[in-house]
């Protein structure tokens, strides 16, 4: 793909969108087991990074099998972004560091993190050049929105600046940071950075179908595609993509059976590594909301999603619902009286 990306080695490669909460190790192995060929950590601050607190050392952990693998990073201080890359290096030795500069949400933006830096184009240009350096030869790639707002769509410049701070490769999703993931994604300006810069540039946003993929591919130059919240409730999609891009025949989608097979894999392989069923139960819920699309009685079952605690419930629920719906979905006798965790389904990405 790039002489500075040797370990991509896709033509075309599909990126798993780097989301909060969601793209964990045991998510990312079974995306890669669909298909995925570049995985990103979720993001990690650099001061978290410098404490090396547990939280920290879950977010980085990886397994050998998850390769080619990055590390992505969020900070508005070129001196402690480029030492907490290093120190990442020198810990996990990942493939390449990711620079976090389209992250929306609140409480990172307050601290000049991700998206804030579209708005302040020096201190951008500080960091991914410290960190450049830093980690040299290791390839350095980025993230960024097209814009903060519809008053400042500015991708195109800021892929200039990324690129000649020495950027391997650029992800481009198509909402400003004002949109959040409202609205429509604008490939247009996405279009306009693949056919501006030299590097490769990923395009990410409302990719929810093979199809919708291989038209964004004929219509601009990007260089792969990055999928976010369409492989939470279909990590198969990988599978879909490459099937389609090859043959241009549309595979369906898998059997019930497989899907409740994934679903059942994620809960009990997060189970053990909570160590605590009940409380790693409570952390799938959201998860779980997001399998359900597109699933037989979904209203249902995002009903009995917010309230187990077991492994054992979700294989109940399988086994009553795999299959033509053998059965309606009750309401579950022995539900809690408290209420459920707040879910979201919106995760950074």
């Amino acid at each position: 793909m790039n002489a500075g990306l040797p370990c991509f080695t896709n033509a075309f490669p599909l990126y798993l969108a780097p989301m909060a909460g969601v793209t964990d190790k045991i998510f990312r192995q079974i995306c890669k087991r669909y298909g995925a060929d570049v995985l990103v950590t979720e993001f990690v601050s650099a001061e978290g990074v410098f404490r090396r607190n547990e939280r920290t050392r879950e977010y980085l952990d990886f397994d050998e099998g998850e390769r080619p693998l990055g590390v992505q990073l969020f900070g508005a201080d070129p001196a402690h972004m480029a030492e907490a890359a290093k120190q990442v290096v020198d810990w996990i030795t990942p493939d390449f560091i990711d620079l976090n500069f389209g992250c929306p949400v609140n409480k990172v933006v307050a601290k000049n993190g991700g998206s804030a830096l579209l708005k302040d184009c020096p201190t951008l240009t500080g960091v991914a050049k410290a960190v450049v350096q830093a980690v040299a030869p290791l390839p350095v790639t980025a993230k960024i929105r097209i814009g903060w707002d519809a008053d400042s769509i500015n991708a195109v410049r800021v892929a200039e600046i990324l690129q000649e701070c020495g950027i391997a490769a650029l992800a481009v999703h198509g909402r400003t940071r004002a949109q959040g993931y409202s609205g429509e994604a604008d490939w247009r300006v996405i279009g306009e950075v693949a056919e501006t810069v030299t590097i490769p540039v990923i395009g990410n946003g409302d990719l929810f179908s093979a199809h919708e993929v291989a038209r964004r591919r004929a219509e601009t130059k990007i260089s792969g595609v990055m999928i976010g919240r369409a492989a939470m409730s279909a990590p198969w999609i990988f599978k879909q993509i490459k099937h389609y891009l090859v043959t241009g025949e549309l595979l369906p989608t898998p059997e019930l059976s497989e899907r409740w097979n994934v679903i059942i894999e994620h809960c009990r392989r997060h189970a053990d590594d909570w160590g605590d069923e009940e409380q790693a139960m409570r952390s799938m819920r959201a998860r779980l909301m997001a399998y359900s699309k597109n699933f037989p009685e979904a209203k249902a079952l995002r009903e009995k999603f917010q309230h187990v605690s077991t492994v054992a419930e979700i294989e109940d629920i399988a086994e009553m619902n795999d299959g033509a719906s053998k059965e309606r979905l009750l309401p579950n006798a022995s539900r809690r009286t408290t209420a459920p965790n707040v879910l979201t389904l919106n995760p950074t990405e």
